[in-house]
């Protein structure tokens, strides 16, 4: 089959200063994939940039008969805003809107859904709670919730098991090997490597540069992991536009080029 989602030169970042250079390869649909490196290699820039929220600065990922919207990312739980005032019950029927959009109410059957949902994550009596009441576990089920709600064939979880209690870790985990299961793919990115090594079979090592990609064993071998942390130490965040992108992609010449 062919893949799922095609990294092909891909060049990503902000301010026209690339966080990820030239990128190729893809992940296989139905495959579970952790993406791990150090800080500021790229990890959440990556998920970005598959879900269509970030443009490349150079190549092209190719969704397969997808678009953006086929895709359900979990974000960092520090660019959420707990204390918007919206209900659990509301903030997981947010996961529909893919189908229904502003001009459509939502119908009998997916309001089951979504209360299926908060009783597979453990929060069926949760629907009048406002998200800000929450603690870090719940809010990331009531997460989870919504992404069962939005049933993408890709599911893009960024840090889904960080700052949160081992129940909920274990859990969570749990949903993420039975979206496995069902041939979803899934691409997370995570810290604790020893987890990665147990419930991930693939996994890419990034720097800003793919160090390893394939199979979670090999690449997380010491010695890819020592050379993702040297190359690290040598970053320069203020390093100019990448001239190796191609030259449709690149910035104007001049004093404004590295700004």
């Amino acid at each position: 089959m062919p893949p799922i989602i095609r990294l092909e030169d891909v060049t990503l970042g902000y301010d026209r200063h690339p966080a990820i250079h030239h990128l190729s390869g893809s992940f296989e649909r139905g495959s579970l994939t952790a993406v791990v490196g150090p800080n500021g290699a790229g990890k959440s820039t990556l998920l970005k940039g598959i879900k269509g929220l970030l443009r490349p600065l150079g190549g092209v990922v190719h969704r397969e008969g997808m678009t953006g919207d086929d895709l359900s990312l979990l974000p960092q739980q520090t660019e959420l805003e707990p204390d918007f005032p919206i209900s659990v019950w509301d903030a997981v029927l947010i996961g529909h809107w893919r189908r229904v959009h502003a001009w459509r109410t939502v119908n009998r059957t997916q309001r089951h859904q979504a209360q299926a949902a908060l009783e597979a994550v453990g929060l069926s009596g949760f629907t009048h709670r406002l998200v800000s009441s929450l603690s870090g576990g719940q809010r990331q089920r009531m997460l989870f919730a919504r992404i069962l709600v939005e049933d993408a064939p890709v599911i893009l979880l960024d840090e889904p098991f960080a700052a949160i209690d081992d129940r909920t870790v274990v859990d969570l985990l749990a949903m993420v090997q039975g979206w496995h299961l069902q041939g979803r793919t899934v691409i997370a990115v995570l810290h604790d490597l020893e987890q990665v090594r147990r419930h991930f079979p693939q996994a890419l090592l990034l720097a800003r540069h793919a160090l390893a990609w394939g199979d979670t064993d090999q690449v997380l071998s010491p010695e890819n992991w020592h050379q993702a942390r040297t190359m690290s130490e040598a970053w320069d965040d203020h390093a100019p536009f990448c001239l190796l992108a191609p030259r449709e992609n690149r910035p104007p010449t001049g004093p404004k080029a590295t700004a």
